[in-house]
């Protein structure tokens, strides 16, 4: 459900909040390094706020994480998400052209808190906002299994792609979304965390 919504929040900001890829921040690095050495000061700023904003998610689940008390009604990763929720409910009401940079900044806060709080698929590293790193180890895994007929190497080959496949389907999902719902294409994003969350009560 997590990687559905994080296909589905870059697929939301490229094509509905200006051509943006919000969930991972490489790409801003490096137009902040390019812009730093043309010596455009607002340029670099326009690209730093982004990146701040994701440091600023992983500081906050951090703190959640330390904050919210242990009960067995509500664990500090159910507190991540409906922060999450509530951050994307309210992107999904800002109005679309003026507004796209904050809601931009909104989701790189809200990918951070993902990737930060939610680190492993079945005892396996991974990223349910991005997938350079999940096709890196997927890839790795089925080289095991090519070379050494390794069937938990498989399992975990097959573990990373599912995921891949689910970001896909939820990027998929968006660009279906956005021309019917436009900006309120994020609530289906919400829509989804509520799912996980419910989950995580079972």
């Amino acid at each position: 459900m997590l990687a559905l919504a994080g296909g589905l929040l870059d697929a939301y900001t490229y094509l509905c909040r200006g051509g943006v890829f919000a969930n991972a921040q490489t790409g801003n690095m490096v137009l902040l390094a390019i812009r730093a050495a043309e010596g455009d000061w607002q340029g670099t700023g326009h690209y730093l706020v982004p990146v701040a904003a994701f440091a600023a998610g992983v500081l906050v689940t951090e703190s959640l994480k330390e904050r919210t008390p242990a009960t067995r009604l509500l664990h500090w990763r159910q507190a991540v998400l409906a922060v999450e929720m509530a951050v994307l409910a309210a992107a999904a009401c800002i109005p679309l052209g003026a507004g796209d940079g904050a809601v931009n900044v909104l989701v790189s806060f809200v990918c951070a808190m993902q990737v930060e709080a939610f680190r492993k698929v079945r005892g396996h590293a991974f990223a349910s906002t991005m997938c350079t790193g999940n096709l890196r180890s997927g890839t790795e895994a089925f080289w095991h299994v090519l070379r050494k007929q390794d069937r938990t190497a498989l399992e975990t080959s097959c573990c990373y792609f599912a995921v891949i496949g689910c970001f896909i389907a939820g990027a998929a999902l968006g660009g279906l979304l956005l021309p019917r719902m436009g900006r309120w294409t994020a609530l289906a994003a919400v829509i989804l965390q509520m799912g996980a969350f419910l989950w995580m009560c079972l």
